[in-house]
């Protein structure tokens, strides 16, 4: 009985890439994060069970969105809708030296599974100082987290993303990458080939 509402749940989860900033009225920002590598920036924003990351280079902007209500989100800017289901990868260049990378990997798991995914999740959040926000089923009365992580590297800003849903057993994770492309080095692997 329990698998029609894996399914549901499951399917309505979407990844949304926008080429510009969304508006942070179309969410229930539980917390928010922002980092600085040099020139490229990130901002992170957690909510019930989805996530935002806008990554900027001066005027270069990408907005990344997960959520499981993507038709209360404008379509304005809107670059590409990927059903979050399974394992998927995107990889897109901006201007001449940016590149933006993002996965997302999705598994439903047995209830004592997923008891100790959420538990390993919350001490995970804990230890790294993680954005989350934790939050009870209406219906079953189990426990949900979604947390976001933002690393620094020296010419990259990575962000993981999880969200953990009790009514289905999902786990969905997100990773991706802001990188700071050296067009010197680009030249030079271009002229040894």
């Amino acid at each position: 009985m329990n698998s029609p509402t894996k399914s549901t749940s499951l399917q309505a989860y979407t990844l949304l890439l926008y080429r510009k900033a969304v508006h942070p009225e179309f969410f229930a920002i539980d917390s928010r994060r922002r980092m600085e590598n040099g020139e490229i920036e990130a901002e992170a924003w957690i909510f019930r069970g989805g996530q935002v990351v806008r990554f900027q280079k001066e005027k270069l902007c990408i907005c990344e969105v997960v959520t499981d209500n993507p038709s209360a989100l404008p379509e304005r800017g809107l670059t590409k809708n990927m059903l979050c289901a399974g394992e998927h990868e995107h990889e897109e260049t901006l201007g001449d030296n940016l590149t933006f990378m993002t996965a997302v990997q999705t598994e439903t798991l047995a209830d004592h599974l997923y008891v100790g995914t959420y538990r390993e999740m919350m001490g995970h959040a804990k230890e790294n100082g993680s954005l989350s926000v934790q939050w009870n089923d209406a219906t079953t009365g189990k426990p949900n987290l979604s947390l976001i992580d933002l690393q620094r590297f020296r010419t990259e800003i990575h962000v993981q993303g999880w969200h953990l849903r009790s009514d289905c057993g999902l786990v969905l994770r997100t990773q991706s990458m802001f990188q700071l492309n050296d067009p010197a080095a680009k030249g030079a692997q271009r002229e040894t080939r």
